[in-house]
């Protein structure tokens, strides 16, 4: 699993939540979580900062 999908789970939100959330189209989350597409790094960071923050 990786960092997204895994802080998206932990915050438990749903790729359409997250998508709605971030204002991020959910086939972009879809295609990153499924390896098609990489997040750039400085990106996925700030994502996974943010929901991590959200799990408190």
């Amino acid at each position: 699993m990786n960092k997204i999908k895994e802080a998206r789970h932990a915050a438990g939100l749903t790729q359409q939540e997250m998508s709605d959330l971030f204002e991020i189209p959910k086939r972009t989350i879809e295609n990153w979580e499924s390896g098609k597409r990489k997040c750039v790094s400085y990106l996925e960071k700030l994502i996974v900062e943010k929901l991590k923050s959200m799990s408190e």
